[in-house]
C-alpha cells in the first residue's frame, strides 16, 4: 500500500491496485472519527482501544506534526512504531499503518496547510478527594460518627447519568489476622449525594444509609429502597428498620432542606443490642449475631436514632454459604480507621480541539461551600468509638434495668484529627477511556487542603482561578471550569486550569450547555398491594397521611406498630424482639448545643 496526493483528495492504492477515490473519505476525517476510518478500510480491523483515546485523535498541520508530540499521537505513534524524520518527507511506499497515519493527516489538512477546530465533544469528569487523618487504636470498632458539609455541588443537576457522593466513609468489618483470602465486599457506605437512581432529585443532595450486602448482592439505603425497584426482589428493601416517628423517609432518599449551602449534617452509626441473636439463619445451621447497626442524626431540627439494619440482611449470604459464617457486620466489630474520601463517578464535561491541535476541556460549574475567611470546611470531627459507648447501657436496660438516657460515654470515643494534607484522583476523559489513559487534572494548582483546627477539614482556594459567589442563601467558590491539556515536567499528560479568555472561541467551549435536560415525568414508588401481604396483614392502624417535600414529590404514607413494621415482620419475625423493644419511645429530641461527642 502506499500513498498519493491529487488535488484535495488522498488516494489510498490497497495491494490490488484498485484505488478509492471518495470524497466520504475528507468528510469522515473532518469529523475526526479516526476510529471510523480505521474500522472502513478493508482487511483493516484494528481491536478497539488498540490506541490511545479511542476516536479522539485530533489534527495538526503535517508541517507541524513532527514538532507537537499530543499524547494522544505519541501514543499512537509508539503503537505503530512510527518515526517522522524530516518535515514535510516525500511520500514513499510505507507500512500499512504509517499509511493510514499519514492518510488521516493528509486528509484532514486536504490541500492546505490549516486544519479546523473539533466541536465540543462528550467527557466524563470522574474521581476521588483524599481525605488523611490520624489513626486511632484498634478497640475503637464500634462504629463512628461525623459531621460532612452538604451543598449543592453543580449549579443545575445534569440528569441521571450524575453519581456523585459528597464527604463520607466505607464502614467495613473487622477481621482476626489474617483477613479472609476470598473477596467479602459488605460495608455500611451511604451518606449525601446524588445517584443515576434518583428519580426526584435536585441541586440539593439527599442522604441515603448504604448498606451493602455481599460483593453487592443486595443494599439497602433506607426504609423500603433496595437494590432495583421490584418488590418480588426485595434484595435490600426489607433491611432497615426505622425506630423514630418523626422522620419521613422516602424511597428516594431522605431529604434535606432545598438550598442548604454548607451547613454540617451529623450522622453515624453505632451497634445496639435492639434483636437477640439466633442459631440457625434462613434454615441453615449458622448463626446471626445481634448487632442492629443503628444510624443516628444530628442535624438543625432532629437529633437522635433513627433506623437500623436488621442483622439478616449481613447473615443472609452465609445462609447460603456457611463457610461464610460469622465474617459480616451483623457479628464483626466495625474497622476503626475507615478511608474518608469524596466519590465521584460522573461531572458532566466536554473537549475539543483548536485549529493548532491544542487540547482542551471544560467542566460542568462545580462549586465548594465558601465560609467568611473564603475557606471551604467540608469534614468536621470524625469519631471512632469502643462498644461501651451506648450498647452497654442499652443491654442493662433490655435486661430489666433502669432505663439507657441515650447519651453516649465521651470516655468510649477517640476523635480522629487532620493535617494540611490530601489529594484529588479527578480526571477528565471521553467515555470509553480505558482506565490507566485517563489524564488527571492538576487539583492543586488551584486548591491547597487545610486543617481549620485539628478535628476540621477544609479547602483554601487559588482566587486567580477560583470565583466566588454570593447570594441571601448561598456563598460559594466555583472551581476552574477551562483546562488545557499540557506535559508535566516528567512527560505526564495533566489537565492544567486556565481562564476563560484563554481559551479559542473556535473551540466552541464558550457555547456548551450544562442546564439541566427536559426529562420524562419521574416513576412513582408503588409498594405491594397484595390483600394478602404483610403490607396489609395485619396492617396499619393509621392514615393515609399526605405530603410535600422539597424535592416536590408528594409521599402517601400510613402509620405501622412498631412490631408490624415490615423490615421486623419479614426480617427478624415478631417472636424474636426483645418485650423491652415494644415498649421503647423516642421522643423527640432536643436540637440546642450537643450533649455527646458529637
Amino acid at each position: 500500500m502506499h500513498l498519493s496526493r491529487q488535488g484535495a483528495v488522498v488516494v489510498i492504492e490497497p495491494s490490488n491496485g484498485v484505488a478509492w477515490q471518495d470524497r466520504s473519505w475528507v468528510n469522515m476525517i473532518k469529523a475526526q472519527r479516526v476510529e471510523s476510518l480505521m474500522t472502513s478500510v478493508p482487511a483493516f480491523k484494528l481491536k478497539k482501544n488498540s490506541y490511545s483515546q479511542r476516536s479522539t485523535y485530533m489534527l495538526y498541520r503535517i508541517n507541524d506534526l513532527h514538532s507537537r508530540p499530543s499524547y494522544k499521537y505519541a501514543s499512537f505513534a509508539k503503537f505503530c512504531k512510527i518515526v517522522l524524520r524530516k518535515r514535510c518527507a516525500p511520500i514513499a511506499p510505507i507500512s500499512t499503518i504509517y499509511a493510514i497515519v499519514l492518510s488521516i493527516v493528509l486528509l484532514g489538512c486536504a490541500a492546505t496547510s490549516n486544519c479546523v477546530a473539533d466541536s465540543p465533544t462528550d467527557a466524563d469528569m470522574a474521581g476521588y478527594l483524599l481525605v488523611p487523618h490520624e489513626k486511632v487504636p484498634d478497640k475503637y470498632n464500634a462504629g463512628f460518627s461525623l459531621y460532612v458539609a452538604a451543598w449543592p455541588l453543580l449549579t443545575e443537576y445534569p440528569g441521571n447519568r450524575f453519581q456523585t457522593g459528597l464527604f463520607g466513609t466505607w464502614m467495613h468489618a473487622q477481621y482476626d489476622s489474617p483477613e479472609p483470602e476470598r473477596k467479602l465486599y459488605s460495608d455500611i457506605e451511604g451518606g449525601l449525594g446524588w445517584w443515576r437512581d434518583t428519580r426526584f432529585a435536585t441541586e440539593t443532595p439527599k442522604f441515603i444509609m448504604g448498606g451493602v450486602a455481599l460483593n453487592f448482592s443486595e443494599w439497602a439505603n433506607g426504609p423500603g429502597a433496595g437494590k432495583g425497584r421490584d418488590w418480588e426482589q426485595p434484595k435490600g428493601k426489607y433491611a432497615v428498620a426505622q425506630l423514630s416517628p418523626w422522620v419521613l423517609w422516602p424511597p428516594d432518599g431522605l431529604n434535606l432542606k432545598q438550598g442548604t449551602c454548607g451547613e454540617l449534617f451529623g450522622y453515624g452509626y453505632l451497634p445496639l443490642p435492639l434483636t437477640s441473636p439466633k442459631s440457625t439463619t434462613a434454615g441453615s445451621d449458622v448463626p446471626t449475631g445481634d448487632n442492629c447497626w443503628t444510624l443516628f442524626l444530628n442535624t438543625g431540627n432532629f437529633k437522635g436514632p433513627v433506623a437500623f439494619f436488621t442483622p439478616y440482611f449481613w447473615s443472609r449470604a452465609s445462609a447460603e454459604d456457611p463457610s461464610l459464617s460469622g465474617l459480616f457486620l451483623d457479628s464483626r466489630p466495625s474497622k476503626p480507621n475507615k478511608a474518608l474520601q469524596m466519590e465521584t463517578q460522573y461531572v458532566p464535561a466536554y473537549q475539543s480541539t483548536d485549529s493548532d491541535g491544542v487540547n482542551y476541556a471544560r467542566i460542568a460549574p462545580t462549586s465548594f461551600p465558601r465560609n467568611a475567611t473564603g475557606d471551604s470546611p467540608v469534614v468536621h470531627r470524625i469519631t471512632a468509638y469502643e462498644k461501651s459507648a451506648l450498647w452497654e447501657s442499652v443491654r442493662t436496660w433490655f435486661d430489666g434495668g433502669p432505663p439507657a438516657s441515650g447519651a453516649i460515654d465521651a470516655r468510649a470515643a477517640a476523635v480522629h484529627t487532620f493535617a494540611d494534607k490530601g489529594g484529588s484522583t479527578w480526571r477528565i476523559y471521553p467515555p470509553g477511556t480505558p482506565k490507566e489513559q485517563k489524564v488527571p487534572l492538576t487539583w492543586n494548582a488551584f486548591a491547597t487542603p487545610i486543617a481549620l483546627d485539628p478535628v476540621t477539614y477544609g479547602y483554601r482556594w487559588n482566587h486567580e482561578l477560583v470565583t466566588q459567589s454570593q447570594s441571601a442563601s448561598e456563598a460559594l467558590s466555583t472551581l476552574p471550569q477551562y483546562f488545557r491539556l499540557e506535559q508535566s515536567e516528567n512527560g505526564q499528560s495533566q489537565w492544567v486550569p486556565v481562564l476563560p479568555q484563554d481559551v479559542p472561541a473556535e473551540t466552541g467551549l464558550a457555547k456548551v450547555d450544562f442546564h439541566r435536560p427536559l426529562a420524562n415525568r419521574s416513576e412513582a414508588y408503588v409498594t405491594p398491594d397484595d390483600s394478602e401481604s404483610s403490607w396489609k396483614q395485619p396492617g396499619p392502624v393509621a392514615g393515609p397521611f399526605e405530603t410535600k417535600l422539597g424535592d416536590g414529590s408528594i409521599v402517601t404514607y400510613y402509620w405501622y406498630r412498631f412490631a408490624d413494621k415490615l423490615a421486623i415482620v419479614r426480617e427478624i419475625g415478631v417472636e424474636k424482639i426483645g418485650d423491652a423493644l415494644k415498649l421503647v419511645y423516642f421522643p423527640k429530641a432536643p436540637v440546642s448545643g450537643r450533649s455527646s461527642p458529637w
